[in-house]
């Protein structure tokens, strides 16, 4: 079994069978007369997030792809590994990604999770590697390849060739921090306050890198004012305002992987370009912006969502091959 645990979501592979479950790494925890028990993971959590009443939380239990409740995340797991195992009693080798930037303490507090939940054995794979092996780039051969995969919690960007990462940076700026700047964004311009959720929906239905066209969108949320519920119309204009700060961290740590790249590497990126994965990069027009300020070609992985989880499941298939990235703690 292979797991992409990711900040927003969790995706599960199974050998032979490819990704079997793709669900928000939520979980509602209910607390009674100080005894909490797990009341729902996944999608059916991820409905509750702020909605809940006082002795309900809907807890994300990772935080920049590190765990933050080591608790929820071993509830989590394991009801991951049920969901997918249906009936049978299985304990399964896993192999699970992990940020280039964490510490060898919150990979074996990784480790330790799927060990907790059942696993036989656990492995780790850099988020990188299993996004360039998922997005089908040639990273065992000696040639350059660069993939920039962002995430919720974090922006991963590496250099890789001959089977190895030549430079790597972990950036803790990604999909939830541009959520909260489109938060932060509407309090200050429109006295509007709100949620997760909404930001979200505006990052998916109007967020854009680079400002094309004159499209409006209706947001509701509460006046700060008032203490009223609102709505006001943004334009695809204050969606790439909001987002600039964050485009412009990323932008240069691109710049700067690329200044720390090789000269015979550099010349390779010239053809090959620089390829996007995670969710990050469904973002309108964030190819074209990354293009525009680097000078190289970009491109989107195909499956972008599933990049990470596609190319984890493919190093467990074929473990011979991957074993130099391959580590257990």
């Amino acid at each position: 079994m292979a797991i992409d645990l990711g900040t927003a979501n969790t995706l599960v592979v199974l050998k032979g069978k490819g990704v079997v479950l793709n669900e928000p790494s939520v979980v509602a925890v209910v607390d009674n007369k100080g005894k909490k028990s797990v009341l729902a993971v996944g999608d059916e959590a991820k409905t509750m997030l702020g909605r809940t009443p006082g002795n309900i939380q809907a807890i994300r239990p990772l935080r920049d792809g590190v765990i933050a409740d080591f608790i929820v995340t071993e509830e989590m797991i394991k009801h991951f590994i049920k969901k997918v195992h249906k009936k049978t009693i299985a304990n399964p080798r896993i192999l699970i990604c992990v940020p280039t930037g964490s510490t060898p303490v919150e990979r074996k507090a990784i480790q330790d999770s799927a060990l907790a939940a059942g696993a036989r054995r656990v492995q780790l794979i850099e988020e990188p590697i299993a996004a360039a092996v998922g997005a089908g780039l040639p990273i065992n051969e000696a040639t350059g390849s660069m993939v920039i995969d962002i995430g919720g919690g974090t922006t991963e960007i590496a250099v890789m060739s001959l089977g190895g990462v030549v430079y790597s940076e972990s950036l803790r700026v990604a999909g939830d921090a541009m959520d909260n700047s489109l938060k932060e964004y509407m309090r200050e311009e429109y006295n509007l306050m709100i949620g997760d959720s909404t930001a979200e929906k505006i990052k998916k239905d109007i967020g854009t890198a680079i400002p094309t066209n004159n499209n409006t969108y209706a947001v509701k949320g509460r006046d700060l004012r008032s203490g009223t519920p609102k709505e006001v119309n943004i334009s695809e204009e204050d969606t790439a305002e909001a987002l600039n700060p964050i485009l412009k961290d990323i932008v240069s740590s691109i710049k700067k992987a690329l200044e720390n790249t090789p000269p015979e590497l550099s010349a390779d990126l010239v053809d090959m370009g620089l390829t996007l994965t995670g969710g990050g990069s469904l973002l309108n027009n964030i190819d074209k912006r990354f293009s525009k300020e680097t000078g190289l070609p970009v491109n989107v992985a195909d499956d972008p969502l599933s990049c990470v989880a596609i190319g984890t499941g493919k190093a467990l298939d074929q473990e011979e091959t991957f074993s130099s990235v391959l580590s257990e703690y």
